[in-house]
């Protein structure tokens, strides 16, 4: 969601196990009491474990997720239409179609009432696959922005545009949105982000490998191809204009490291002083017309990129600037305008950025547009449909077990002090958690679809959306507000409201499994939780307080053993090799290990407590740790494509599946007593460099 990328803080865990009625051979390493010689035991439903996945010629103590998941990761294929498959996405496949199924089950419906719900899901969906329609209108649906475009005659109406341009859904070199205030959680705060380009990163624009060259070169043609298409006049011309001024941009542009860290992003300014900042910049023609001309602060989230684009304002001509915009226009409206410029964009974003081979099924880039604005409309029903009460009892109660053992774990650290234990206990005991949806649901009323106006439909949804962002200001906190839909596989934990969220769609086997026994749901689900709780705890959710306020509230020497152990966690990723020349970049994705390593740590605590002393059974030839562990490496399961794996290793601040699971693995005494992981093995380290933070 917008609000998540362009905050910088919420914190996401991303990136049903079958039965089978063959006997299965439990795999020699993980077997209790078994001789070489015994039987095969009969597999059943309650262990939670796919056996089908292992790969018995890897060693559980070298290689802990190839060894649980190496026979599908050898057998498996990504289809043409994708770029990852894994336990997450086989998810995201069944929500795609279960709410397929709910917009059919609408659409059939007769009579609908204009501007009810079902018809505005009716019609949108329609108005996107009604591809012979959309392919008559060519870029009609967009003609009156081009002439607004056309029409600009100075600087002053030009910083209108850009706020326009956002508002409707394109994209501008300032992005606006509406956050609560990161040191003063009672209220609202408009914020600008960087923003302006059209590759993932400012890398894309500025390093030298051949890899990135190639790919420059291959944006500027794709660029004039779109500007063909669309019957522009110069197109070679105008793709080398956008090149140059996005690579200018993008020479303003903060890296991702950089953009994760709260205290360097938030910089309040009052409005008054913007000038001073960004003096070329006509602040009040641009706050008039983003839709906050009374605005008396606002937090600039990189202040250098606003003073470079300052420049940009001035050194770059108007006829430029509106090419640029022209160009943006095409781009971000391409899906929802004809076959030729949907398949061009897709052509690069799709396969030579991604190295996707074949474009989704249209119903399923129809379901997303259905899920993307209209979600809660379609979670409602589909909560009613797929999850049970019975289910989030149960997740209620892991996540009260789970809370538990962090309160303990925090009892028993021996690097923090009192101090900063008390106030940590304070901020876990006043953890708020959502699960399965919202208790109060939006509403869509103001919002209008027609089923034969797909770009319109878009527009009125961006502007939908802004007006609720704005609507913000100045009124209480929302603590009802979700920021994922019900029917999302994911989860987040939002430190300003101080939140974890849990989606019912992720609340599903491998995850979550309701006739499973318990140890592999706490390590499948019971390590999610702890995951987004261990995101209070991170580098960047540590400096929030139990309010959702951003202050120190760490001792100088805890902070310091604090500081230190995320350097140990950041030195042990950095060794983990995703493809010759290209490591994991442990400083990017330090917050997502710490909270793998927590999630872990605190999910195999709640489990033993669960135990009550008592031995866990022994299902299908497996104790319950070794169970526990099998359900932590199974929910990593994931291919994904080479381009894929380049872009976000870039920049996604999540570590790739396999180094999310051994990582944390690596660093638990429990897994190494379980497995007998001893020095010589691939996953050993030495226990003076095993890295415990929670």
């Amino acid at each position: 969601m917008k609000k998540i990328v362009l905050g910088g803080l919420y914190a996401s865990l991303i990136v049903g196990v079958s039965a089978c009625d063959t006997d299965k051979v439990v795999p020699k390493e993980t077997q209790v009491s078994q001789t070489d010689s015994a039987m095969p035991i009969q597999k059943v439903l309650s262990s939670g474990v796919d056996f089908d996945n292992f790969d018995l010629s890897v060693r559980p103590q070298d290689n802990f997720y190839n060894y649980v998941n190496g026979n599908w990761i050898k057998t498996a294929r990504i289809p043409s239409d994708k770029t990852s498959i894994g336990a997450f996405y086989d998810l995201r496949d069944k929500s795609q179609e279960d709410i397929k199924g709910i917009i059919e089950s609408l659409s059939k419906q007769e009579g609908l009432k204009q501007g009810s719900d079902e018809q505005k899901v009716a019609d949108l969906y329609s108005s996107f696959m009604n591809v012979d329609r959309l392919n008559q209108l060519g870029i009609m649906p967009i003609k009156a922005e081009l002439d607004k475009i056309a029409a600009i005659g100075n600087k002053n109406e030009l910083m209108a545009y850009f706020a326009h341009s956002q508002v409707i859904g394109s994209s501008s070199p300032l992005n606006f949105y509406v956050d609560v205030d990161a040191k003063d959680s009672s209220r609202y705060v408009s914020s600008l982000w960087q923003g302006g380009l059209s590759l993932p990163d400012k890398d894309y624009y500025t390093n030298s490998a051949p890899r990135f060259i190639k790919i420059r070169q291959a944006f500027v043609k794709h660029i004039e191809n779109m500007y063909t298409l669309a019957g522009f006049d110069e197109p070679k011309n105008n793709a080398d204009k956008v090149m140059a001024l996005e690579t200018k941009l993008a020479s303003n542009h903060w890296g991702v490291v950089d953009n994760r860290d709260s205290t360097k992003i938030y910089n309040l300014y009052k409005v008054s002083d913007l000038s001073t900042l960004a003096p070329n910049i006509n602040w009040q023609v641009y706050l008039k017309a983003i839709g906050v001309p009374k605005a008396v602060d606002m937090v600039i989230n990189q202040p250098s990129y606003i003073e470079g684009f300052n420049q940009l304002i001035n050194t770059v001509d108007l006829p430029t600037w509106k090419t640029y915009l022209q160009w943006q226009l095409l781009s971000n409206m391409a899906g929802d305008l004809t076959t030729a410029l949907d398949n061009e964009h897709f052509a690069f974003f799709g396969t030579i950025l991604n190295g996707q081979e074949a474009q989704k099924p249209r119903w399923k880039r129809g379901v997303a547009i259905v899920n993307d604005q209209l979600g809660e409309v379609v979670g409602k029903v589909y909560v009613k449909r797929y999850f049970s009460p019975a289910a989030k009892t149960r997740m209620q109660e892991l996540v009260e077990n789970l809370k538990t053992a962090y309160g303990d774990s925090i009892k028993d650290l021996t690097w923090m002090s009192e101090t900063t234990k008390a106030a940590a206990e304070e901020k876990l005991m006043l953890f708020t958690s959502k699960i399965g949806y919202p208790d109060k649901w939006r509403n869509y009323d103001a919002l209008t679809i027609k089923s034969d106006d797909l770009v319109g439909n878009s527009i009125r949804s961006h502007e939908f959306e802004h007006q609720d962002e704005l609507s913000k200001l100045g009124g209480p906190i929302r603590k009802w507000e979700w920021f994922m839909t019900p029917q999302t596989v994911n989860a987040y934990y939002n430190p300003s409201m101080n939140e974890i969220v849990f989606p019912a769609a992720i609340l599903q086997p491998p995850f979550f499994n309701m006739k499973a026994d318990d140890a592999v749901n706490y390590g499948g689900i019971g390590a999610v939780i702890g995951h987004e709780m261990g995101h209070g705890f991170d580098d960047q959710g540590a400096k929030f307080d139990g309010q959702g306020n951003m202050r120190d509230w760490w001792t100088e020497q805890d902070l310091t053993q604090f500081t230190q152990r995320g350097k140990a966690l950041i030195a042990q990723y950095n060794g983990y090799s995703i493809f010759e020349g290209l490591n994991v970049n442990g400083q990017l994705t330090l917050g997502e290990n710490i909270g793998d390593l927590s999630g872990l740590t605190i999910a195999y605590k709640a489990y033993r407590q669960s135990l009550k002393g008592e031995q866990a059974p022994v299902i299908d030839g497996l104790t319950g740790d070794q169970r526990f562990f099998i359900g932590f490496a199974q929910v990593w399961r994931a291919k994904i494509k080479e381009a894929t794996m380049r872009k976000y290793a870039a920049i996604d601040p999540h570590s790739p599946a396999e180094f999310r699971c051994i990582g944390a693995l690596s660093n638990m005494p429990e897994f190494y007593q379980t497995y007998g992981v001893k020095k010589g093995d691939k996953m050993y380290i030495a226990p003076a460099n095993r890295v415990k933070i929670w």
